[in-house]
């Protein structure tokens, strides 16, 4: 995910001029920061979705076009080989997370369009990640699929309660899985 952005790029994305995000660049309008001995004007990823968003700008065209996956399993073996088969498809961009900790703390940066989520992790369980991330109204978009081969359907229910939009028992196959995120997530 590009990180920086030129002003060519930023009026692109806006659908204005370049001019434009130059005065409001010089304004103070557009944050960002001027390259050490030149005058080429530079803008964090941040202070443009600020902008976009003070602006009602649709922030449609400054994604990748890739949906975000979010695979999060205390497995690596599991982590990898989705990250390797998500990648290689091409339509995902993947980020991984070992903890339910570290999946939350991904999340406020990524915002995945799905999380792929193993119920039993060394921290905290899935029910307490689905719980957290459905509480946030920001993400109620992103679609949440549970997975675990040691979940009873008392647990599977409560999943679905809590905000998991399906869940796949292990061990599972991989096509399986590839089709029902591409399914839930219209690709």
């Amino acid at each position: 995910m590009k990180t920086v952005f030129t002003t060519g790029e930023v009026a692109t994305i806006c659908k204005v001029s370049q001019q434009t995000v130059i005065r409001c660049f010089d304004s103070g309008k557009l944050k960002g920061f001027r390259v050490p001995g030149s005058r080429f004007r530079r803008i964090p990823r941040d202070n443009l979705l600020e902008f976009m968003r003070e602006n009602q700008i649709p922030l449609d065209q400054l994604d990748s076009g890739k949906k975000r996956i979010l695979v999060v399993d205390d497995d690596l073996a599991i982590v990898e080989m989705f990250t390797e088969l998500f990648t290689r498809d091409g339509r995902f961009e993947v980020r991984t997370a070992l903890t339910g900790f570290d999946a939350g703390l991904i999340t406020q940066d990524f915002r995945p369009d799905v999380m792929l989520l193993d119920f039993k992790l060394p921290d905290i369980n899935g029910n307490v990640v689905c719980e957290r991330v459905r509480s946030q109204p920001d993400l109620q978009h992103m679609k949440i699929i549970i997975m675990s081969g040691v979940a009873d359907p008392d647990e599977v229910a409560e999943l679905l309660k809590v905000g998991a939009d399906e869940f796949i028992k292990k061990p599972f196959e991989i096509d399986a899985v590839i089709s029902r995120i591409a399914e839930a997530l219209k690709v």
